[in-house]
């Protein structure tokens, strides 16, 4: 793995802001839910050091709630509604648990798209959503920030992959409707599944692996069903998620000019840029962790990679002609993905 060192003092800097103001005089109660454990690196690095400044700044006016693993009840895919409909006041949420709801996001889900850096490519990405994503399909809710993971890694049990013809015939966890799309092209059968729901299916022999980050094996204790771990390699990522982090408009609204100024303190790209640098600190703790289990750890060669990355390129160019008969502009925004996260590679 390679990963910046500025990226993990990052994340390292987020979680010294706890802990934060008592909130015993709290004006405003915000209900915060996401579906990972607590111990997820963005719930650890990033959603309890976002509460915290929220609630220092906030002289303890704001509280801020935290609630995993849905406690406040739901589905993961369910969360973007819950935000909107003020079932919550604000969590986390996934556009890829919604298939074809939110296709603008998409482009930083394509195959090869973001760099090896969450960081950098979360970046990129709030300024793309910026443009195409938060003025009209994400308008129905207050963003405060959106981003990436880092590379994606394949994690089999009782499997070893190293070339693309060991792919063949696999059914294997996918994360969102573009990597499905490259998954079947590798002749894997993709089983789409919210993350929370793999070691399950993993145990049960639904599937024999999957593709999730470094930072989300641990806490969901993946690594001891599968371990086999295979990274793909190169200066890009095989695939992406993206990732919201999102308020009730009506209750950002309704915030005193104060506390919304808050809010706005802690939003936009460098918030952004701190919930990926909270998954690039995850992903490096994770592999020393999984490292020092013992599990096989590999890296595909390159000429299996430049294959995989052959099929990527032909689904690029049939989501952008899909794009393109929905009336949305498929190309322009593959170039512009392409150009921002070249733009924020610190690593280039």
């Amino acid at each position: 793995m390679t990963k910046s060192l500025a990226t993990a003092a990052a994340a390292l800097a987020l979680a010294a802001l706890a802990p934060a103001a008592a909130s015993a005089q709290a004006e405003v109660t915000l209900r915060c839910q996401h579906f990972l454990p607590p111990t997820g690196s963005v719930p650890q690095f990033f959603m309890e050091p976002w509460a915290a400044a929220i609630e220092e700044q906030s002289g303890g006016r704001i509280d801020v709630e935290l609630y995993p693993a849905m406690q406040l009840g739901g589905a993961p895919p369910a969360l973007y509604d819950q935000i909107r409909d003020g079932v919550i006041d604000c969590g986390w949420a996934l556009p890829a648990y919604t298939p074809g709801r939110f296709p603008e996001a998409e482009t930083f889900e394509l195959p090869f798209m973001t760099s090896l850096n969450a960081e950098d490519s979360s970046r990129a990405f709030w300024d793309f959503a910026e443009e195409y994503l938060i003025p009209e399909r994400f308008a129905d809710i207050h963003v405060i920030a959106v981003h990436v993971h880092g590379p994606g890694v394949v994690h089999t049990a009782g499997v070893s992959i190293d070339s693309v013809d060991d792919f063949d015939g696999l059914q294997l966890r996918g994360p969102s409707r573009m990597a499905n799309a490259l998954l079947e092209r590798m002749g894997v059968t993709p089983v789409g599944m919210p993350v929370p729901a793999f070691p399950e299916a993993l145990s049960r022999g639904v599937v024999q692996g999957g593709v999730i980050p470094w930072e989300v094996v641990p806490s969901l204790r993946v690594e001891e069903l599968a371990t086999n771990h295979l990274e793909i390699g190169g200066d890009r990522s095989m695939y992406n998620t993206t990732f919201i982090w999102g308020m009730n408009k009506a209750v950002y609204e309704g915030l005193p000019d104060d506390l919304r100024a808050i809010i706005d303190a802690n939003s936009g790209i460098e918030t952004s840029a701190a919930a990926g640098a909270a998954m690039d600190h995850g992903d490096d703790l994770a592999f020393e962790a999984i490292t020092a289990r013992g599990n096989s750890i590999t890296t595909l060669a390159d000429d299996q990679r430049a294959i995989i990355q052959g099929m990527g390129d032909e689904v690029i160019a049939g989501w952008i002609e899909e794009m393109n008969g929905l009336g949305l502009p498929g190309q322009e925004m593959v170039d512009r993905a392409r150009a921002l996260v070249e733009e924020y590679d610190t690593a280039m």
